[in-house]
């Protein structure tokens, strides 16, 4: 089976959320590369820079510092081909305002509560 996408970036501030979320993803044969960013500004300065070129982004909300819906909102400066990646929001949130909220995002193909597994792989590769 083909890998559904080139590059992965996996932006949370979590380690083992990034450890889990990265297995799957290696062991689903998602990406040819996945980029981990710990921090939500460390993503979006390699995003301006053309250091990463991702074609898919796993984003969490709760974050110190820059939570996800601040990403977004310097997401948006960026310029349009940078912008060209597919973005799920990956959460554990259960507050209905970031549901909303991340429903109502332009940028926001999904909101998808971890964990992530295998089975939700294989509907996002569809």
């Amino acid at each position: 089976m083909a890998v559904p996408y080139k590059i992965c970036l996996l932006i949370d501030d979590n380690y083992i959320d990034n450890f889990v979320t990265r297995r799957i993803l290696e062991s689903g044969n998602f990406a040819e590369e996945i980029i981990v960013r710990q921090s939500p500004a460390e993503a979006i300065e390699s995003l301006r820079d053309g250091s990463v070129k991702p074609d898919v982004i796993f984003l969490d909300i709760r974050m110190p510092m820059m939570s996800g819906f601040e990403f977004l909102q310097e997401y948006d400066k960026l310029d349009e081909d940078v912008k060209r990646a597919k973005l799920f929001m990956l959460s554990s949130s259960l507050d209905p305002t970031d549901l909303k909220r991340s429903s109502e995002n332009k940028y926001v193909t999904q909101f998808i509560h971890k964990p992530l597994t295998h089975k939700m792989l294989e509907e996002l590769s569809a």
